[in-house]
């Protein structure tokens, strides 16, 4: 069974999991409008999940793609064509800028590069509410 980011979060806001939605067959979750949600808008507090809550475990083995994103631009193709070694590149933010780190290509965090033995990694500054990521998915 492969589920979307869509109802990845629909599951994980809800908290009303019954062990029959989770042994449900594809053809079963392909025809459900997911209407026996509540509204995600009206979620309140005491439903959020803690990480060690039982209920994720089915969650906690899938494998999402997590990037990190500089900044943006848009070049002409000829532009592209003319890159090569040594070339630069320039963004739409500044280098004291925080990068965003995108999970499943959704931005959920703020952090700033660092280096780690020779190796670069984010230092996590901002979380992004999960209200407001689930806000963004229905547009």
């Amino acid at each position: 069974m492969t589920m979307t980011q869509d109802e990845i979060d629909a599951l994980i806001s809800s908290g009303d999991i019954d062990e029959s939605e989770l042994n449900a067959t594809d053809d079963a979750s392909e025809s459900s409008d997911f209407g026996d949600f509540p509204n995600l808008t009206n979620a309140s507090d005491d439903k959020l999940f803690s990480p060690l809550d039982p209920k994720l475990e089915l969650l906690y083995d899938l494998q999402l793609p997590v990037s990190i994103e500089l900044g943006r631009t848009n070049m002409l193709i000829r532009d592209i064509l003319r890159l090569g070694r040594g070339s630069v590149i320039e963004f739409d933010k500044l280098v004291s800028e925080p990068v965003d780190v995108l999970i499943n290509g959704k931005k959920v965090a703020e952090g700033e590069v660092v280096v780690v033995d020779k190796h670069f990694g984010i230092r996590i500054t901002t979380l992004i509410d999960p209200a407001d990521r689930l806000r963004t998915l229905r547009k």
